[in-house]
């Protein structure tokens, strides 16, 4: 980087001067919280992380060093909140994905569900369950979307990626008008929180515990220096 790309000592300092202050209210908010959720403390987290990032890129080009510490989750997560302070409303957006593991069971689910709902007969949706498509709508009309959550594998679902984003608003918005296009226009910066689950953070978690595992291993292996060691028997 040319000398005139540079960021200059007080840019430096200042970022510096940044990050404490962001260390002071993430500690404020942890002290303040309301629950294991807190979003002032999702906030505060977001900004520490945030101004932590400017004073690293800052501190590299200026130094050409680095700081001992990483916060993890904010290269590929949200940006920070920008959002009123005192929301007046909230949204709550889902997305759980799950795969049709066992088509069979779905269908005999959603048919006995038709079967209960029209004891007397046949209804006017009586080929609705007969195809994968329809019996997913039955099942959906039928059970909240947490119950089928927590069952779904009695419906011959299997999970995958979920998460939940709860957003931010000035004022509630007026009825139907959103529902054309529901979730159009999510703004990042708006977002109080977010809660992620996928296989993947399993898959991390287990591949860190197996280089665990390994490195305790060879340090089970590890020779006591004052140990002593008896000669191989040349004659076997």
């Amino acid at each position: 980087m040319s000398d005139a790309a540079q960021p200059t000592a007080a840019e430096v300092r200042a970022a510096a001067e940044a990050v404490k202050t962001a260390l002071d209210r993430h500690l404020a908010a942890v002290e303040r919280r309301s629950g294991e959720d807190d979003p002032a403390v999702y906030e505060a987290f977001n900004q520490l992380a945030a101004a932590a990032e400017v004073y690293d890129e800052l501190l590299y080009d200026r130094y050409d060093e680095v700081t001992p510490f990483e916060i993890p989750g904010t290269d590929d997560s949200l940006p920070p909140y920008a959002g009123p302070e005192e929301p007046n409303a909230i949204s709550v957006l889902i997305r759980r994905d799950y795969a049709v593991a066992e088509p069979q069971r779905l269908l005999a689910q959603a048919q006995r569900v038709e079967a209960a709902e029209y004891d007397d007969g046949p209804g006017a949706d009586e080929d609705a369950a007969g195809t994968i498509h329809g019996a997913l709508g039955v099942l959906f009309g039928e059970f909240e979307p947490d119950e089928i959550a927590s069952r779904h594998k009695e419906f011959g679902l299997e999970e995958g990626d979920s998460t939940l984003w709860v957003t931010a608003a000035d004022e509630p918005a007026e009825p139907g008008e959103w529902l054309e296009l529901p979730f159009e226009g999510v703004d990042p910066q708006r977002v109080v929180c977010r809660f992620d689950v996928s296989a993947v953070f399993d898959d991390e978690d287990a591949e860190d515990g197996e280089e665990a595992a390994a490195t305790d291993e060879l340090d089970d292996l590890d020779l006591d220096e004052d140990e002593d060691l008896e000669p191989l028997d040349a004659e076997r």
